[in-house]
């Protein structure tokens, strides 16, 4: 075989297998759980860029929805989701993070999953609890 053609075999072959490496890492967990907590990251977005705080909050564990200061969760990400859409930027980085979602690893681990994108959806590590008959994203 020429070197010419085992050069143009090795790009064939790096090619058909780009499509599996661009998934993202291994998930760890039931194919309905890493879909879950995906849903539910997903729709976290959705409410983001909707500018909904009241669906967002939704999503986040009891102690996040907590009032603080005499403002509910909902009034908090309300004001914080206006911030966060007024500039262009901030809606295309949401954006770009709900087609993250998509392919990132989720690792189950009992009623704790991880979701592996680069920016928090929130404060911290990308952290849900199995909590309320549902996935709940903690802070």
């Amino acid at each position: 075989m020429s070197a010419r053609r085992a050069v143009i075999l090795l790009a064939f072959s790096a090619s058909l297998m780009a499509p599996a490496s661009s998934l993202g890492a291994h998930s760890v967990g039931t194919p309905e759980q890493v879909a879950w907590v995906r849903r539910a990251a997903t729709n976290f977005v959705n409410d983001e860029l909707a500018g909904n705080g009241a669906g967002a909050c939704g999503i986040l564990n009891a102690p996040l929805r907590a009032t603080v200061d005499h403002r509910t969760c909902q009034q908090r990400w309300d004001a914080r989701l206006r911030g966060i859409l007024q500039t262009g930027a901030g809606a295309r980085e949401l954006r770009a993070e709900r087609r993250a979602i998509a392919t990132a690893a989720v690792v189950v681990h009992g009623d704790h999953a991880s979701l592996g994108v680069k920016t928090p959806l929130f404060n911290g590590p990308n952290h849900f609890l199995f909590t309320e008959n549902c996935w709940m994203l903690e802070g």
